[in-house]
């Protein structure tokens, strides 16, 4: 069967047997519950046909694991992007594991694709995050990424974030900034816990451990350090943060570059953060 990422469709057909729900997965026409299962031998015995340029072995296998990417794909369900689109793109990610994988590795298969289907699926819910980030952050991140990724398979260990920044030659406080700022956004009416009678919301479990009075200080704190900026200055952060526009549109109102609105904001942030402290 020729496998084209292109026309992979999938959907969810639910049958009763012997009054059991059971959940049947069908992709291009193909039930995905009677796909072969292969042994240790016979993948690695079609990856070498593969790889030496046997196009039906090629697409024999990736058949076969079609499995693993759907059960990758069940971690992400209920996020902001299709389940479809991410299942493409789990396979995408499937596809490159094939292509790529080293055969004189001492690792299962399974174990050096599923990074790479798991990166693929976070890339395409992280470039569908309604949350603008700038591209120097998303540079930075997505590098951050790769090289974690790049460490992890060649060191089958864990890395740690002071092992990432090294490689990148930054602070650990950048590479954890950029980082975060493309993490999936959570909503507050998200349930963390839940049973038959009652559930919790995030919002619910969220404190606020500074009192009225401290509030009101740092709001103080910020006006002061605000009115210390030039006008311009001024206009652009609180366009901003506090009428929430996008650089390009504070660009068009002041009249300059959304460059130079990008060099005056992170220059007016880091002023006010030195007046505050």
């Amino acid at each position: 069967m020729m496998f084209c990422i292109n026309y992979l469709v999938w959907h969810k057909m639910y049958i009763k047997t012997m009054g059991v729900k059971v959940e049947k997965v069908v992709i291009c026409g193909v039930d995905t519950s009677k796909l072969p299962k292969l042994s240790y031998q016979e993948s690695n015995q079609l990856l070498k046909k593969a790889q030496a340029g046997d196009s039906d072995a090629r697409d024999y296998f990736i058949t076969c694991n079609l499995r693993l990417v759907l059960s990758l794909v069940k971690r992400y369900q209920n996020r902001s992007v299709d389940t479809e689109d991410l299942f493409q793109a789990g396979c995408i990610g499937l596809i490159k594991s094939v292509d790529n994988f080293n055969l004189n590795l001492n690792v299962k298969f399974s174990t050096y694709a599923v990074p790479m289907i798991v990166g693929e699926i976070r890339r395409i819910i992280r470039e569908s995050n309604s949350m603008r980030v700038s591209r120097g952050i998303r540079d930075v991140a997505y590098s951050a990424l790769q090289v974690r990724e790049q460490l992890e398979q060649a060191t089958n260990k864990t890395v740690t974030m002071d092992q990432i920044a090294k490689e990148l030659n930054l602070p650990v406080y950048r590479v954890v900034y950029c980082l975060d700022a493309i993490a999936d956004t959570k909503s507050l009416q998200e349930t963390v816990y839940s049973t038959e009678s009652d559930e919790i919301c995030l919002e619910e479990q969220l404190s606020n451990d500074k009192d009225e009075e401290v509030c009101v200080i740092d709001n103080i704190s910020l006006k002061k350090a605000l009115k210390k900026l030039p006008k311009r200055e001024q206009d652009i952060v609180l366009k901003r943060y506090y009428e929430g526009k996008t650089q390009t549109e504070v660009s068009f109102e002041v009249g300059i570059s959304q460059a130079q609105v990008s060099r005056l904001e992170k220059n007016a942030v880091s002023e006010m953060y030195t007046f505050m402290s």
